[in-house]
């Protein structure tokens, strides 16, 4: 890929901290965040190799200016975690929606042709098949006065700005839908690093509650198998194409808590608690689309469990002050 110049916006969260690393090598990269959830301390030991502009998705103004010279947008910017959908549902709608529109308006007014868009395995909901390919349901809000699906709807809204104006104004538009990803420094607000620290505080109280009756299912695809589909997307991915990323590797979450606790030495009577409301019971990708590109996950859930608990052993203080 000759090189280019990439604006990531959300680029200090989780995924986007680890997609600059990816890239700096042979790039330009730009990275536009306001810190929600990210730092940009993490980028001192590479601050002569990215620009930082500290900017809100929503103003207009800012994300018109960050795009002067850029060749190709990475949109990642918006409000994650699953707490989020339920206490701030209108700040997930707003940074949803004119998010899309700022990005979308910007590249067209700079010309830019290249735009790839972050979407989510929550735009499923509840999918008839599992493993579920990019095409096999429709997509849909399921409840429309439940907070959860301010951030599933976001998702549905982004792709379908990204597909209709993907085909009149870019030469090459492409969404990807993420299937849990985890790893080191990933925040508080997802399942396996709310395990970790759960079974790391664990001492007297022998009891080891998860949310839902533990028989729910999810497949999850370690940062760097992430990071390798991701960058196959960006040399081989097709105009106006989705894509799953993730594994077909299914466990369910009772099963992954006895693993957790097993790694790290814990042993506790697993409890079940009331699932979130609008919780999915089964949720897998069928990869077979990205895999014609020639991925394949690499790191085992054992694997990747381990190094990602090695980073929070170390850091649990750090971590639970963001």
């Amino acid at each position: 890929m000759a090189k280019k110049n990439f604006l990531i916006t959300g680029g200090s969260g989780f995924i986007g901290f680890n997609i600059v690393k990816s890239l700096i090598e042979k790039h330009n990269v730009t990275i536009f965040d306001n810190n929600f959830r990210g730092s940009f301390d993490k980028f001192s030991f590479i601050k002569n190799k990215v620009k930082i502009i500290n900017g809100d998705i929503r103003d207009f103004h800012a994300v018109n200016k960050s795009l002067k010279y850029i060749n190709a947008v990475i949109h990642l910017a918006y409000i994650n975690g699953t707490n989020f959908f339920y206490t701030k549902p209108t700040e997930v709608l707003d940074v949803a929606t004119k998010g899309i529109i700022n990005v979308i308006d910007g590249c067209i007014k700079n010309n830019v042709k290249e735009l790839y868009l972050a979407s989510s395995s929550e735009v499923y909901q509840k999918p008839e098949k599992v493993p579920t390919k990019e095409d096999d349901v429709i997509l849909k809000i399921p409840d429309i006065y439940n907070p959860r699906y301010s951030y599933g709807g976001g998702k549905i809204l982004t792709e379908l700005f990204g597909i209709h104006y993907g085909k009149k104004y870019f030469k090459k538009l492409i969404i990807f839908r993420p299937h849990n990803v985890y790893g080191e420094d990933m925040g508080l607000e997802h399942v396996i690093p709310q395990l970790i620290i759960k079974a790391k505080n664990l001492h007297k109280n022998k009891n080891f509650y998860i949310k839902g009756s533990g028989n729910e299912i999810r497949s999850f695809i370690y940062i760097d198998d992430f990071i390798n589909a991701f960058n196959l997307l960006l040399e081989k991915g097709k105009h106006l194409q989705i894509y799953n990323i993730g594994t077909s590797d299914k466990i369910k979450i009772k099963v992954l808590a006895n693993l957790i606790l097993k790694l790290m030495n814990r042993k506790a009577n697993i409890k079940k608690s009331p699932i979130a409301y609008g919780g999915t019971e089964v949720r897998c990708p069928d990869i077979s689309k990205i895999k014609k590109l020639g991925f394949y996950p690499k790191v085992s859930l054992k694997e990747g469990l381990r190094k990602t608990m090695a980073w929070y052993n170390k850091n649990i203080t750090t971590s639970l002050l963001k």
